[in-house]
């Protein structure tokens, strides 16, 4: 005799009901996750702050060619290959918060965690990237 019949039979009878369940609750817990990979993440909002408050580096790490379509204000274009190499130009800004900006975060966190290698202490990424931004109606320059 089976000692968990009705457990067994609910599983065998909705597998692709839980897997569904599954998949979904990954898919909500992956936001998370991502932002706990490549250091702390601000919002467009706490970005602002920073620039405003606390006169923060904007430091855009896409492609010059992305970065010729619109940027941030004031934002220093650095594409992600060569951060490393040109970390030093920014040495006066060590003690100050930089904000790294990309499309999607994803090379913003790679040249977030080189800065930091670099001795930079307050790097953070902007959260959602320059999309976020321009969907807050902040100003873009082109």
């Amino acid at each position: 005799m089976d000692s968990f019949p009705i457990p067994v039979d609910f599983i065998k009878n909705n597998l692709m009901l839980i897997a569904a369940a599954a998949v979904s609750g990954a898919m909500l817990l992956w936001p998370y996750l991502r932002r706990g990979s490549g250091g702390p993440w601000v919002s467009t909002l706490q970005a602002t702050q920073l620039i405003n408050r606390e006169d923060a580096l904007v430091l855009d790490v896409r492609e010059v060619t992305e970065y010729a379509a619109g940027h941030m204000l004031g934002a220093k274009n650095v594409p992600l290959a060569a951060v490393e190499g040109r970390a030093g130009e920014f040495d006066k800004h060590k003690a100050k918060p930089v904000i790294v900006v990309c499309a999607d975060g994803s090379r913003a966190s790679k040249a977030a965690a080189a800065l930091r290698a670099g001795g930079f202490a307050n790097v953070v990424n902007l959260s959602g990237g320059l999309p976020a931004w321009q969907q807050a109606g902040l100003p873009v320059v082109k």
